[in-house]
């Protein structure tokens, strides 16, 4: 870290640094664009990836926590923005640099009024256009009067703005069409069952060819960051388990892990061990759900019952040990809430036996076929390079040649105890990404064969204070979901709840990349490529 900073300090000879879990640099904004460019363009420190950016409001000013990442080292690093006042709150957009940078910085406008310089499309991204105020504001006025609930649809945007940034360094708004006069655009979507939820792409067509795709987000927006502020750490706790519900446990465990460290609790290693099964559980449970909807997607209906059959069979032990089939409200802060019901162990041996059996059945209905391989195979392509700029993790990166499994780049829990493959294929394709999802099925087994008969004795829980009050300061957590990495961040200023909580989603990055990969293809493509994207859209909507 030592050689970062130098090189930081050569360029911005005022930045000041942040001791912590990740090293922290405060720059101002005149620098941010310049020093970006070159973090992420020096050879040596490669900051390619751009992990998460964080809307903050500190009372007296707002601005962001940009969390990067070096694909090449692994390590990481934050810097920290501020505007110059509220009233005209501006930062400069790096959107320009990494194409992810698109809609965390337009979820920063829509939330906390923060306007980009140079940003494409500076539009809200989840609120309606008609939105009074920024919620996650600290001066934010809830009441009722203020945004009544409209029964009316929103209008659709024709135009967008850009603050563009002149020679003279003053800023002037531009207006700028999202489509040409002439385009014949159509809905897909929100009511439309491919797209996996309420999700909407305007799409300008030239016969079946796709020319562009508009997306709106936000038709599910439950506002849990904000209802987060109000909550004690404990009571934010379920809001995890309805993100990504096939992502349930991971999506707890980050948020447990997040606040464990920021206590400096240690976890019991039989409650470390429990919850990684559980994990890996969940993400073939979730791996199997995709198998099925994927080719009930492109007409294949019977993959569906094969694929339902197993997954019967992990809810079924879910359901023995939490006493849910869906949101299972297990771990906790310090472990996990319950111990395991006395089948547990006999019934996951039981699944192993049957999965590889499994595996096998469905690559010959399907994998093999001639209408999935024409379907699939060459649809949707995906660089390493665009997958890393546009933040797409998981499956659907590792498809593209992209070794982002936090499992492996940053271990967690017991998985530093046990030997997997990272599965990495390099077309990039519909395909890959489906293959992709089926050896980490494998691979979930192999991790699970390893501990089922080691899982120690002991606590289940270590002892945590009964009001959790973090100390003062800003922490990032990451796992392997099922679909990629699930971020948590938080702010605490001392108090029982946090000052900020950002569940950071690697949804919202897979639907932001469509539009890119989609282009050109056809109508059905995007049907294929929305698949196996495999998004939720409660994890994007938040």
């Amino acid at each position: 870290m030592a050689d970062i900073q130098e090189k930081i300090i050569k360029l911005v000879p005022d930045a000041v640094f942040e001791e912590g879990e990740v090293l922290t640099v405060c720059v101002a904004d005149k620098n941010w664009h310049e020093l970006a460019k070159h973090l992420k363009e020096d050879t040596e420190l490669n900051f390619d990836h751009l992990v998460a950016i964080v809307g903050m409001d500190w009372t007296d000013t707002l601005g962001t926590m940009n969390y990067l990442e070096s694909t090449k080292t692994g390590q990481m690093l934050c810097v920290k923005l501020q505007t110059a006042d509220r009233d005209n709150a501006m930062l400069h957009s790096v959107s320009d640099l990494w194409d992810v940078a698109n809609f965390y910085e337009r979820e920063v406008y829509d939330y906390l009024g923060v306007i980009f310089i140079n940003h494409p499309d500076m539009r809200r991204l989840f609120l309606r256009n008609d939105w009074v105020g920024y919620p996650l504001r600290k001066d934010y006025d809830a009441s009722p009067e203020t945004n009544p609930v409209r029964l009316d649809h929103e209008q659709s945007d024709d135009s967008t703005v850009c603050y563009r940034e002149q020679p003279d360094g003053t800023v002037k708004k531009e207006e700028v069409t999202v489509f040409e006069p002439n385009d014949f655009v159509v809905n897909i979507g929100p009511q439309h069952p491919a797209t996996h939820g309420v999700l909407r792409f305007r799409t300008a067509v030239d016969g079946e060819t796709i020319k562009k795709i508009d997306i709106y987000l936000g038709y599910i927006h439950r506002g849990i960051e904000k209802l987060s502020e109000s909550l004690g750490y404990p009571q934010t706790l379920h809001f995890t388990d309805r993100l990504d519900y096939l992502s349930a446990h991971q999506n707890r465990h980050c948020l447990c892990l997040c606040i464990e460290k920021a206590l400096g609790v240690e976890v019991p290693q039989r409650a470390q061990v429990v919850r990684v099964i559980m994990d890996e559980l969940m993400r073939i449970s979730s791996h199997l759900l995709f198998v099925g909807t994927f080719c009930m997607d492109l007409g294949a209906t019977t993959m569906l019952f094969y694929a339902m059959r197993e997954r019967e069979t992990i809810l079924n032990i879910f359901e023995k040990t939490c006493g849910a089939r869906m949101t299972f409200n297990y771990n906790c802060i310090g472990g996990v809430i319950a111990d395991l019901d006395k089948d547990f162990v006999h019934d996951v041996k039981a699944l192993l036996e049957i999965m590889p059996k499994a595996l096998k059945e469905y690559d010959t209905i399907f994998t093999g076929n001639v209408i999935a391989k024409n379907r699939m195979e060459g649809v949707g392509v995906l660089t390493r390079e665009d997958a890393i700029s546009y933040g797409v993790t998981g499956p659907a990166g590792r498809a593209s040649g992209w070794g982002c499994d936090v499992r492996k780049t940053h271990p967690y829990g017991a998985y530093a105890q046990v030997e997997f493959d990272e599965v990495v294929r390099t077309e990039g394709d519909s395909m890959a990404r489906f293959k992709v999802r089926m050896d980490e099925i494998r691979q979930s087994l192999r991790i699970i064969e390893q501990l089922i008969d080691r899982i120690p004795e002991g606590e289940i829980c270590a002892k945590v204070p009964k009001i959790i009050k973090l100390p003062e300061g800003h922490w990032f957590q990451q796992v392997e979901a099922s679909r990629g990495a699930f971020g948590v961040y938080i702010e605490s200023r001392g108090a029982n709840t946090p000052w900020r909580l950002k569940f950071n989603s690697p949804c919202m990055n897979m639907a932001g990349v469509v539009p890119h990969i989609a282009k050109g293809g056809k109508i059905a493509d995007l049907i294929t490529i929305g698949g196996t994207l495999d998004y939720v859209v409660p994890d994007i909507d938040r």
